[in-house]
């Protein structure tokens, strides 16, 4: 049985041939003239997390996903540094 759960986590992508480690995070935070703190305060986190998101050692939320991805603009596939369809 599946249990439903409103968290994902993206290791699941992993199958497919992606690793977390692969995202777009901080060049997206660079190309967006952002601290780590400052993107951290615009999306309800803290530093800490986004330093982690962007060495890969973890993965965010799907909800923390979603707002970086609207806040940057790109689907959540590029966020992750997904490849193929």
């Amino acid at each position: 049985m599946y249990k439903s759960s409103i968290f994902i986590h993206f290791c699941i992508i992993e199958d497919m041939g992606n690793d977390f480690k692969n995202n777009k995070i901080l060049e997206l935070r660079k190309e967006h003239n952002l601290s780590q703190r400052g993107l951290a305060q615009i999306i309800g986190t803290s530093q800490a997390n986004v330093s982690r998101w962007e060495k890969g050692l973890i993965e965010p939320s799907i909800m923390e996903c979603w707002r970086l991805a609207d806040y940057f603009n790109v689907s959540i596939d590029v966020l992750c540094g997904r490849k193929e369809y």
